[in-house]
């Protein structure tokens, strides 16, 4: 019964990563939205007040992101006490591929 925990508990991990990973990535993308709409003001030559109410929503969206990463991550501390108390003696590694988002898995007995 222990494997078949261990096995679970896996593809809960996997999910968790996929999670962490897309997080993540999309608080890089809102960020280089906002660098690159600062960049097109500037090479357009515009005032800094152009595009000024579009730029406070994006960074108002790197702070929700922020928040969500913050709880993805405490949820992840709980995740893993939670796999201890319901006795799985596995490690859960994560490996995340090039795309930041396909994650593959494998598990490692702690010794």
């Amino acid at each position: 019964m222990g494997v078949e925990k261990a096995f679970v508990a896996q593809r809960v991990a996997n999910k968790l990563f996929a999670t962490e990973a897309a997080v993540d990535a999309a608080m890089v993308e809102t960020m280089e939205m906002m660098a690159e709409l600062i960049q097109a003001r500037k090479d357009l030559g515009l005032s800094a007040t152009v595009g000024n109410g579009a730029s406070a929503k994006f960074a108002d969206a790197v702070t929700a992101l922020a928040a969500a990463r913050t709880a993805v991550v405490e949820a992840h501390a709980q995740l893993d006490e939670v796999r201890q108390r319901v006795g799985i003696r596995t490690k859960l590694i994560g490996v995340i591929g090039k795309d930041g988002l396909s994650a593959q898995q494998d598990l490692r007995a702690v010794s």
